[in-house]
C-alpha cells in the first residue's frame, strides 16, 4: 500500500487528476444505465468465453459499452467501477436518493463514483487502506474481484474441490476458496490463480453473472422467492405480470419459435403466455412448441395458458371436445364434471400447458346474455356452485391450474364485455346470494387463480371516469377498481391467489382507458397477470416506468411477483427434466384416449334435455324408413346432422335430405318440408342477445308443420332458450352445443337409441308439458 506523503497542493492537484480520470472512465464505461440493454457488442469475437456473461450483465443494466457497439472487454476494471457495479446490482433505490459523505481522502463529492462508493462503504461492500484511501481508480485484481464478492453476495464455501496453488496464504485465500468451491472462479493450466492479476471488464462481467446465477439458482432450489426476487431487475418483475398471446408475426401464425418470440420473451422479461388455436396445428406441434418455449425461458419458466371450457370454446384438435360446461349442468352430476376436469387437465399438461382459463363460474341468469349462455353450468347459483367446485378439484388432481371466471360475475349481461361495458345494477345482497357465491365457495376450497370481469358494479364501486373514446362518463370495471379487486376479492372475501385479468384487448378497456393507462391502473388495484396487453412491449415499458417513478409501489409488485413464483413452483414448472421425446412418446396414450372418450359420450348422453312433448315423456320419433329433411341456418350443421343419422340409423332405412335456411328463401324449405315425414329443425343461438335472434323465421316453420301434423324436433343446440320466443311447439330437444357429441347424442334419443334424461339447468318461461 502506498502511503500519502504529498504537501496539501499537491494533494489537491493529485484528487483533481484522479477525478478527471474518474469522470472520462466512468462516463465510458458506465453508459446510459439501462440503455445498455438493448446494446448488442461487436467486439467479442475474441472473448467468446465470456460474451453470454457480457451480454447477461448488459441486459440488466450494470455494464455498458463505449457506444457503436465497442465493448473493448480487454480493458481493466478499476475498484470505483467495481463497487458501482456491486451496487447497481445490490441497491439500486439508493442512487436515487441522497447519501452520507464518506471518509476516504481520495474520493471528493465530485468524483464521478462518489455516490456508489459512499452507498458501497455504508454496506461494507468495500473497504480502503489503512492510510484512509480507497484508490478509487487503480485496477482491481483477481484477489480484491472475489473478496469483493463473496463479501458482496455472503457467500459460503461450496463443495466442490480447491486445488490452485498460489493462494494458500495469501490474504484473500478465504474469499478464493468460497468462490472456487462454488465453481464461481477457476485457475490458469498451471494450477495458480494468480490473485494479483488486474481482471478486465470481461473477466468481471463474467464472475457476476456466475454470482448472480448461482445465487438465483440457490434461492429457487430453496424457493425462498424473497431471495430471488432481490436478483431479478424491475424488467424482469414486471415481465412475470404480462401473458400476451402470440397468434400471429409478421402476418403468419405463430405455431414455431420465432425471432418475434424470442425476442419478446428476452427484452420485456416475459411471465408467460396464452395461446389459441391459430397455435395449434396437432398434439405433437403444440408439445413441441411449448417445450422450446419454456427451453427459452431461462432460469424462470413461463405459464403457458388457454381457454378449454369445452363445448363452444375448446382449443385443442384431436383431443377430447367434451360437450360443455351447460351441458353438465344439465346432467347435474358432480362426479361427471369432476371427471371432466380431470381429462382436461390431463391432455393439456400433456401438451405442456399449466393453466386452463376455466371452468366459468359465472351464473347465467339473464337469458339475452350474448356471451355466457351455454358457457355457463346454469342459472342457479348452488348447482353452478357444485359443479364448479368439482371441475376445479379434478383439474387440481391432474396437476392443473384453474383459472376461475369471469369475476365478479358476468351472467346477467347483455353486453359483451369484448364490445362494450356491460354494467350489473344489482344491490349488494343479491351480489352476494347470487353472482359472488361461486367464487366464494372456490376461495374457500383453495382456488390458485381468478380472473376478472370487464365489468362495472356500481353497487361495490360507484367511481365514474372520463372514456377516451368519446369523452362521455363512463364507470370503473371490476378490472380496474381497487375497491372491488383489493377491498372486496381480497379483504372482504380472504383470497390470496392469482388475480389475472380478462384480455386486455377487449373493448370494455381498450376502448374507454387506453392500453398502458389501463395496466397501471390494473396493477394499481389489485392484478398480479395482465392478459393479452394490444402492446405487450409498452405495457412492460409502463410497468417499469411506473415503479421507477414511484407510482406504484415496488411492494406492490413484489407482492405479485411472490404469488406467481410460488404458484409456478406449486405446480412443478421449475421441474423441468423431462426430454421432448418422452413427452412426445406419451401423447397417443392421453390426448383423445379411449377413456377420455368415453366420459365425453356419457356427459353428451345425460345432457340431452327434452324441452317439449306431445305426450310429456319423449320427443317424436324417427320411424324406420321415414324420409327426413334436416333444416338448419348452417349448411355445416345441416351436414353434421345428415352424417351422425346416417351412420346411428344403419338398418332403419331412413332417407335424408338437407336444407339450409337462408334469407328470403323460405319458400325453398318449405317446399323441401312438404315431402316429409319427418323434420330436424336445428336452432342455433350464441353469441347475441336471445330476445333479438331471427324467431320469425323459426315459428313459421313451426307453424306450418302443427298444420300439417307433421312429426318433427325443435333441436336447440346452443342456448336453450326457445321456449321463451316460440309457441305451439310440439317436440323439442336441447343438446346444448354443436359439436359432435352433442348432436349425436340427440340424434340416438330422436331414433330412441336413449332416453333424454337432462334437466333444463336455466329458468325458462315453459316447462316440459305435453302439447295435446
Amino acid at each position: 500500500m502506498i502511503e500519502h506523503r504529498t504537501s496539501t497542493g499537491v494533494k489537491q492537484m493529485h484528487l483533481k487528476r484522479m477525478t478527471m480520470i474518474g469522470a472520462i472512465l466512468g462516463a465510458i464505461l458506465l453508459g446510459a444505465g439501462n440503455a445498455a440493454a438493448e446494446e448488442r457488442f461487436v467486439d467479442l469475437q475474441h472473448s467468446k468465453w465470456a460474451e453470454d456473461g457480457i451480454s447477461y450483465m448488459a441486459k440488466r443494466g450494470t455494464v455498458a459499452g463505449y457506444g457503436k457497439g465497442i465493448f473493448k472487454p480487454e480493458g481493466l476494471v478499476t475498484r470505483a467501477q467495481a463497487v458501482t457495479f456491486m451496487v447497481r446490482e445490490l441497491y439500486p433505490q439508493e442512487l436515487q436518493r441522497s447519501v452520507k459523505g464518506t471518509t476516504y481522502s481520495d474520493v471528493p463529492t465530485t468524483h464521478p463514483f462518489y455516490r456508489e462508493i459512499a452507498i458501497a462503504a455504508k454496506h461494507g461492500l468495500a473497504s480502503g487502506f489503512p492510510n484512509g484511501t480507497f484508490q478509487p481508480d487503480a485496477p482491481i485484481n483477481r484477489a480484491e474481484t472475489a473478496a469483493f464478492l463473496t463479501r458482496a453476495y455472503s457467500l459460503v464455501e461450496g463443495r466442490h474441490p480447491v486445488s490452485l496453488t498460489d493462494t494458500d496464504k495469501h490474504w484473500a485465500a478465504a474469499p478464493i476458496r468460497i468462490m472456487s468451491s462454488n465453481g464461481l472462479v477457476g485457475g490458469y493450466s498451471d494450477g495458480t490463480y494468480r490473485p494479483a492479476q488486474p481482471v478486465t471488464r470481461a473477466e468481471f462481467a463474467v464472475f457476476m453473472a456466475r454470482v448472480i446465477r448461482f445465487e438465483r439458482a440457490a434461492a429457487i432450489q430453496a424457493h425462498d422467492w424473497d431471495q430471488l426476487i432481490s436478483y431479478m431487475t424491475i424488467s424482469e418483475q414486471v415481465g412475470q405480470m404480462l401473458m400476451p398471446d402470440i397468434r400471429q408475426w409478421n402476418g403468419k401464425v405463430t405455431t414455431t419459435i420465432n425471432d418475434g418470440l424470442k425476442h419478446s420473451i428476452h427484452n420485456q422479461d416475459l411471465g408467460g403466455f396464452i395461446l389459441f388455436d391459430k397455435n395449434i396445428v396437432d398434439a405433437r406441434q403444440v408439445t413441441t412448441l411449448t417445450h422450446d418455449l419454456q427451453l427459452e425461458a431461462g432460469d424462470i419458466p413461463l405459464f403457458l395458458g388457454i381457454d378449454q371450457e369445452g363445448g363452444v370454446i375448446q382449443r385443442i384438435p384431436g383431443g377430447t371436445n367434451l360437450p360443455g360446461q351447460m351441458a353438465l349442468g344439465a346432467t347435474g352430476d358432480a362426479a361427471l364434471a369432476e371427471a371432466a376436469g380431470r381429462l382436461t387437465g390431463v391432455e393439456l399438461k400433456a401438451l405442456g400447458l399449466q393453466i386452463n382459463f376455466a371452468p366459468v363460474l359465472d351464473i347465467n341468469s339473464n337469458p339475452d346474455n350474448p356471451i355466457i349462455g351455454i358457457r355457463s353450468f346454469g342459472s342457479d347459483a348452488d348447482v353452478v356452485t357444485r359443479l364448479g367446485l368439482a371441475t376445479i378439484k379434478g383439474l387440481r388432481q391432474s396437476g392443473m391450474i384453474a383459472a376461475v371466471k369471469h369475476f365478479p360475475g358476468h351472467g346477467d349481461t347483455t353486453v359483451d364485455s369484448h364490445l362494450g361495458m356491460p354494467v350489473l345494477k344489482h344491490n349488494r345482497e343479491r351480489l352476494d346470494a347470487v353472482e359472488l357465491k361461486p367464487f366464494q365457495a372456490a376461495i374457500n376450497s383453495g382456488v390458485d387463480m381468478i380472473m376478472t370481469a370487464h365489468i362495472a358494479f356500481p353497487a361495490v364501486d360507484n367511481e365514474q371516469v372520463t372514456s377516451l373514446h368519446d369523452g362521455t362518463s363512463v364507470p370503473i370495471p371490476a378490472t380496474l377498481s381497487k375497491k372491488v379487486l383489493t377491498g372486496l376479492l381480497r379483504e372482504e372475501m380472504g383470497y390470496d391467489g392469482i388475480i389475472i385479468s380478462d384480455a386486455f384487448t377487449m373493448n370494455a378497456i381498450a376502448e374507454h382507458f387506453g392500453g398502458n393507462r389501463a395496466v397501471e391502473r390494473a396493477v394499481s388495484a389489485g392484478v398480479d397477470i395482465i392478459l393479452m396487453p394490444q402492446d405487450s412491449a409498452a405495457a412492460h415499458q409502463t410497468l417499469v416506468n411506473a415503479v421507477k417513478k414511484g407510482t406504484i409501489p415496488e411492494e406492490t409488485i413484489h407482492a405479485s411477483v411472490k404469488r406467481i413464483l410460488e404458484m409456478k413452483s406449486k405446480y412443478g414448472l421449475f421441474e423441468r427434466n423431462e426430454s421432448l421425446a418422452s413427452k412426445l412418446s406419451k401423447l397417443k396414450d392421453v390426448i383423445g384416449s379411449e377413456a377420455h372418450r368415453m366420459v365425453e359420450q356419457n356427459i353428451a348422453e345425460r345432457a340431452v334435455t327434452l324441452l317439449v312433448s306431445r305426450e310429456g315423456a319423449k320427443p317424436d320419433p324417427i320411424q324406420q324408413g321415414d324420409r327426413v329433411v334436416i333444416v338448419a341456418a348452417e349448411e355445416e350443421q345441416a351436414n353434421q346432422l345428415e352424417k351422425q343419422l346416417v351412420q346411428a340409423a344403419k338398418s332403419e332405412s331412413v332417407k335424408t335430405e338437407i336444407s339450409v335456411m337462408r334469407p328470403g328463401k323460405m319458400n325453398e324449405t318449405l317446399q323441401a318440408m312438404s315431402h316429409a315425414d319427418y323434420v330436424i329443425l336445428a336452432s342455433y343461438q350464441f353469441r347475441n342477445v336471445a330476445s333479438q335472434f331471427g324467431w320469425s323465421d323459426y315459428q313459421t316453420l313451426i307453424n306450418e308443420m302443427n298444420r300439417r301434423n307433421q312429426r318433427y324436433t325443435l333441436l336447440s343446440l346452443g342456448n336453450p332458450y326457445e321456449m321463451l320466443h316460440l309457441q305451439n311447439v310440439r317436440s323439442g330437444l336441447a343438446v346444448y352445443g354443436k359439436q359432435e357429441p352433442n348432436t349425436s347424442a340427440g340424434i340416438n334419443v330422436l331414433l330412441g337409441k336413449r332416453e333424454a334424461r337432462g334437466m333444463l339447468p336455466v329458468k325458462t318461461d315453459q316447462g316440459i308439458v305435453p302439447i295435446k
